[in-house]
């Protein structure tokens, strides 16, 4: 960690060879650690993903969670992102300092990292509250030097030049703060706007096409909308061909599967719709409490899947009517 150059995040360390969550250990004591305090450990067999899901990660890859505050309410969805963003931008400025080939990680909505097309990292984010102060815990796993079960970094830079000096992980961590501190600081004074740049940089969404399907009487009309970018509330901004504008959200709860689809109940503006993708998918979605007491801050919804063809999402509405609605 002699890289670490913030002043305020990563300066204090809690590290343990094997524990079971990082991310409950800080959040269960948030009240007497530090804030910008870091827990970090080699083996984690009791992790915490995305609604409640086990996150189990093996030798090699990155584990750690750490505190900070805020005060805004309206901010903390949106603090996701700008994790992912320094996470990005760390491993970038990285390989430039060591001379190494660039590694294209890329933001998959909403807080997860992926590098060819697989995943290697995930955030999860979540929130208590007390007078006039939202305490934030913020755990991430970074696939760094373990090629299971997807793949990692050092891996990558094989690939790009054999014999590539490999990566490690407390190289990635000081760099990681050296980032999250600036765009902090930035995402605290000046707003999410003030990043939305750098982060469509990064993010892998940019032109995809969504299919917002609308059922009525056992009649289907299709309409192909595509993404643009984010609303300001941190949802999936998106355009229809007629020009009208979208956004669309999930409410996390899952209906069912069928043979080569999984279906999940979302919110596509206030009606009841559904999301649907061939298998293999993962389904994890969480919703933050209103209050902010542990719960995901994510506004998003997670589905892993690969080799789909265009339209790659489809929304369908079976509320019994069209309630698609313009921003």
């Amino acid at each position: 960690m002699g890289a670490l150059q913030a002043r305020r995040f990563g300066r204090w360390m809690l590290w343990s060879p094997r524990m079971a969550s990082t991310h409950d250990l800080v959040t269960q004591n948030f009240a007497k650690l530090p804030v910008g305090v870091v827990c970090v450990t080699d083996v984690q067999f009791k992790g915490r993903g995305r609604s409640k899901n086990v996150w189990e990660s093996p030798p090699g890859c990155l584990m750690f969670s750490f505190t900070s505050q805020m005060n805004d309410a309206r901010k903390l969805p949106l603090m996701q992102y700008v994790v992912c963003l320094a996470m990005t931008e760390a491993i970038k400025d990285l390989c430039c300092a060591k001379g190494l080939p660039e590694l294209d990680v890329g933001i998959k909505w909403p807080n997860d990292l992926y590098l060819k097309g697989l995943k290697v990292g995930g955030i999860l984010c979540t929130s208590s509250y007390e007078p006039k102060v939202y305490n934030i815990c913020t755990g991430i796993g970074l696939n760094v030097d373990n090629e299971k079960p997807t793949t990692c970094l050092n891996a990558a830079l094989q690939e790009l030049k054999a014999n590539s000096p490999r990566l490690k992980r407390e190289d990635v961590l000081a760099s990681f703060f050296n980032k999250f501190e600036i765009l902090f600081d930035i995402f605290s004074n000046q707003g999410f706007q003030a990043l939305e740049e750098q982060y469509y940089n990064s993010w892998l969404h940019s032109g995809q096409r969504v299919v917002v399907q609308d059922a009525h009487e056992g009649q289907s009309v299709n309409s192909v909308v595509t993404i643009k970018g984010l609303t300001p509330s941190g949802y999936l901004y998106a355009v229809g061909e007629d020009g009208k504008s979208y956004e669309l959200h999930p409410d996390g709860n899952r209906i069912g599967e069928e043979k080569d689809r999984c279906i999940v109940r979302c919110q596509y503006m206030g009606s009841s719709v559904f999301y649907e993708h061939r298998l293999p998918v993962q389904i994890q979605c969480h919703r933050r409490d209103p209050a902010g007491h542990e719960e995901n801050m994510s506004p998003g919804l997670e589905a892993e899947a690969q080799g789909l063809a265009e339209p790659e999402l489809a929304w369908t509405n079976k509320s019994g009517a069209n309630r698609a609605k313009e921003l």
